[in-house]
């Protein structure tokens, strides 16, 4: 017989960390949290390539129930936010209730009995009233098709499933992309590495990224003056909705930071065939603007060189480019990110009257506030469609999210609800005006991101302010739900 939960959470990284903790808190303890990896911490667990940090300061990247007073410093490494999100973990009694090293593979919702059954990877099955999938946005590593990828005779490594055993020194490695990821390993890689040949598709915009250890009397006052951390928190969390405004499109904000970049590139690259190169044709904040204090001075060093051919394929021994050059490689890194644009790429859901999740969506998923689709009963989503920012802490939306979800959780609890779903029409309507306003942003400009799927709708980011978000989700719904 399967086993009968209240409610099955899906995921077990800082989305189901946020959300055990806001169920626990509303009395609601009979969940399990499926996770497909031996713990918790989601990404922060899977990526461990050399340089792997955060982009947003350490003490706006963590939740506002569980502030750290000891952050070593102002934006975290991985060790150091891994540490953190296994802390809070156990802090808060989640342990009991993680299944690690399942992994969910399909969802079927039993209108008879108004229960999700879902099916795991090694054939066991759980019945919940309620789903909640905390898989976020970058779980599962996106490889592109090239043509011999599978034939290389050296190593190839993702940066979200790093082999720490490979041994980069006096090798020819070949880094396919140069985005985020890219860029936190490039410095390590290059000190290694006897040749460092990077790919690159697109250029980035690169700001400064203002980051240092904390200094003793800092962390002192952070841990014993009262309100300190939390009036230091939210001044980090206004400074970052200030920057919203350069992701309007042809605000003076974003002219702004537009000269900015240009200058930052002009002044900190000497070859003016390299400058070029990295020199972006697009709006700042179309693709996600990347911090680097170093990617400039290492794209100069001796050992590394950029390649904008592009890639006709991969042979044994290195890589060849579009204009035919044969580039030699020792090891392949793939810095090419994740299945952003599908959202739960690995699962089969099938909701009300049958209907697949997947051919609801079809290429441009969406969801009612980020957290709920219409015909999919008490199925609720975190970091969902349109819940990704270009300019805050995730943080801070998915805790709003989470706080939204375990409402509508306790109604359907307390209340026996055999089912509760969102309107059609209220999905409808707040997608359009959601997408109306999109439309003014950079990401609508023409550039290839991660932000939007190939028909150019944007389904990851968030329309304004994070603020703004926690407002539409504050605001009193019941009349877009309907409860059975």
């Amino acid at each position: 017989m399967p086993e009968r939960v209240d409610t099955l959470l899906i995921g077990a990284g800082m989305s189901g960390i946020a959300m055990g903790y806001h169920l626990k808190q509303r009395g609601l303890e009979d969940f399990i949290i499926a996770e497909k990896s031996d713990g918790f911490g989601g990404v922060w667990r899977d990526n461990r390539y050399p340089g792997a940090g955060c982009d947003v300061p350490s003490h706006l990247y963590s939740f506002s129930f569980a502030l750290k007073s000891d952050w070593s410093r102002k934006y975290a490494l991985r060790d150091e936010i891994l540490e953190y999100f296994e802390t809070c973990a156990e802090r808060f009694g989640l342990g009991s209730h993680l299944r690690a090293g399942i992994a969910v593979r399909s969802l079927t919702f039993d209108e008879g009995e108004g229960r999700w059954q879902a099916r795991f990877a090694d054939g066991r099955q759980t019945s919940a009233r309620v789903v909640i999938s905390a898989v976020g946005q970058l779980s599962e590593p996106f490889t592109p098709e090239i043509d011999g990828l599978s034939d290389f005779a050296g190593p190839v490594l993702h940066t979200a499933r790093w082999d720490r055993s490979v041994k980069l020194g006096g090798q020819c490695v070949a880094l396919i992309g140069n985005a985020a990821s890219a860029i936190q390993l490039l410095p390590e890689v290059s000190e290694r590495a006897r040749e460092l040949t990077v790919f690159q598709r697109t250029p980035n915009w690169i700001i400064s990224k203002p980051d240092r250890a904390f200094t003793s009397v800092e962390k002192w006052a952070f841990a014993h003056i009262p309100g300190w951390q939390r009036l230091y928190r939210w001044g980090s969390f206004l400074i970052h909705e200030l920057r919203y405004p350069a992701l309007v499109r042809g605000s003076l904000a974003s002219r702004f930071t537009r000269w900015t970049g240009r200058r930052k590139i002009n002044k900190g690259i000497k070859d003016p065939d390299l400058r070029a190169k990295l020199m972006p044709d697009y709006s700042p904040g179309c693709k996600r603007i990347l911090l680097s204090n170093d990617y400039f001075e290492v794209m100069q060093r001796e050992n590394v060189r950029l390649v904008t051919d592009g890639i006709a394929r991969v042979l044994p021994d290195g890589v060849e480019t579009a204009s035919g050059e044969i580039v030699p490689a020792d090891t392949l890194i793939m810095a090419t990110g994740f299945v952003t644009t599908e959202f739960l790429p690995t699962l089969e859901v099938t909701g009300a009257d049958g209907r697949c999740l997947r051919d609801v969506w079809g290429a441009s998923p969406r969801a009612y506030k980020g957290v709920a689709v219409a015909g999919f009963p008490k199925l609720f989503l975190l970091y969902g469609p349109n819940t990704n920012l270009g300019h805050n802490s995730i943080i801070f939306m998915v805790e709003r999210q989470a706080e939204y979800v375990a409402d509508k959780v306790s109604l359907i609890i307390d209340g026996g609800l055999k089912s509760l779903s969102v309107r059609p029409d209220a999905e409808s309507r707040y997608n359009a005006e959601l997408q109306t306003r999109l439309s003014k942003t950079v990401w609508a400009g023409d550039c290839p991101s991660w932000y939007k799927t190939a028909d150019g709708v944007i389904t990851q980011n968030w329309e304004g302010l994070a603020y703004r978000f926690a407002r539409t989700l504050k605001r009193n719904d019941d009349g877009d739900w309907e409860a059975v």
